[in-house]
């Protein structure tokens, strides 16, 4: 049997291939007491490598479309639990730390990183700029695993973190659509359906929670991921990006979410368990290390310009919040990590002509970078986690088995 010129016994090898991968990198987190997702990068940088040179370019399949899916639909679940984490009451406490730790989160790397591209570089203006929109993002997906594998998804400080990414991220997407995304009747359709769905989605999950909850097989699990990816499928017909309905899924199913805490965590473990590795393997998949050591100049630069202004911006700012210096450069640190949104608006600006295979290569591997470099550096010696919870230190709760069967 074939899907679409891939036969079964292929697909069914690398997906094989790839959770062995998942398994390794599990092993190896938990000895080093690192983030997973982090690990599940460098293993699949280490092997995209290893096999683009020995069995050929593309041989560990991250490009099919089967794979892509399962990544993608791993982005959006993740980004919706992200969002399910804000508990709106510490978010309404939060508003303004959030909201202005967010504003310079974005704000500062989008205005060095573009100045680094076009006055250092020579780039385009438009490139430039970007250049900026992908290198002033956080990583919500990162984040997020960093801060469940803690158990800081649990704390108001974590909860603050998450809320500063969500309007960093806000503000990196709107950025993106009012420079460069082309504005239709499609995107006017988009907007208006989502509106409307997630205003009846808490009256709608409620509904079927009280009559079906409990006693059908995960209907909740179903009719969420149904929501989303019709949102998913909505927001790609538009030319936007599926992970920001699915934020926003989550952000207004946070209340819901809060009083149903074995159903929020069975559907973690179906995405973290399942769908997430093949999400973080594959972006990891995509660096080019031989182009990294062609030309190394550019990364170095790019890293430092998103880095440094993050943590220049950030800093001063967040120590008005955070009174110990673990907390500061932690929450600091959290903030200058990217991923999803900066490799959706890397790919824009390829799709689109906006920058070229060069600038487009240089851009995913600082994203990249920028998911590794901060998360270890603040894993390792700014974790706050003995001090705020520590009997959940570097320990995800057991989750007994079965807990994946019927609700």
């Amino acid at each position: 049997m074939h899907v679409e010129g891939v036969s079964m016994q292929s697909i069914f090898f690398i997906a094989a291939l790839w959770l062995g991968l998942a398994v390794v990198a599990a092993i190896i987190a938990y000895h080093l007491k690192i983030s997973i997702a982090l690990v599940e990068i460098c293993i699949g940088i280490g092997a995209g490598a290893i096999a683009n040179r020995y069995f050929g370019q593309g041989s560990l399949g991250s490009n099919q479309e089967w794979l892509q899916f399962l990544a993608s639909a791993g982005a959006i679940l993740l980004t919706f639990l992200a969002g399910a984490e804000l508990d709106p009451s510490v978010m309404k406490r939060k508003m303004k730390e959030v909201s202005i730790v967010g504003v310079v989160g974005f704000t500062a790397p989008f205005i060095g990183a573009t100045a680094v591209a076009y006055f250092v570089f020579n780039w385009s203006f438009s490139a430039s700029m970007l250049a900026g929109i992908a290198l002033s993002t956080t990583s919500v997906a990162v984040v997020y695993a960093v801060m469940v594998e803690t158990g800081l998804n649990k704390t108001e400080f974590g909860k603050g973190i998450l809320g500063a990414c969500f309007i960093n991220d806000i503000g990196t997407v709107l950025a993106l659509g009012l420079i460069f995304s082309p504005f239709s009747y499609k995107t006017i359709i988009f907007v208006i359906v989502s509106a409307v769905s997630i205003f009846l989605m808490p009256s709608i999950t409620k509904f079927i929670t009280r009559v079906y909850g409990n006693r059908t097989a995960a209907i909740r699990t179903k009719w969420i991921i149904a929501v989303l990816l019709s949102l998913g499928a909505l927001a790609y017909w538009s030319g936007s990006e599926a992970v920001l309905p699915a934020y926003i899924v989550g952000i207004v199913l946070a209340e819901f979410a809060s009083v149903e805490e074995q159903w929020i965590r069975r559907l973690r473990t179906l995405t973290t368990g399942f769908l997430t590795p093949f999400y973080f393997i594959r972006a990891g998949s995509f660096v080019s290390l031989p182009s990294l050591i062609a030309a190394p100049g550019i990364f170095i630069l790019l890293i430092l310009s998103k880095i440094g202004s993050k943590i220049f911006g950030l800093y001063p700012v967040i120590s008005r919040f955070r009174k110990t210096p673990t907390e500061r450069w932690y929450y600091t640190l959290m903030m200058s990590t990217g991923l999803t949104f900066g490799t959706i608006s890397a790919m824009f600006g390829l799709s689109h002509g906006i920058v070229n295979e060069g600038q487009y290569s240089a851009l995913v591997a600082t994203v990249i970078a920028s998911a590794l470099i901060p998360t270890f550096i603040a894993s390792k010696w700014f974790n706050p986690m003995e001090k705020l919870a520590p009997k959940h230190a570097h320990r995800v709760p057991r989750i007994p088995e079965g807990e994946l069967s019927d609700e």
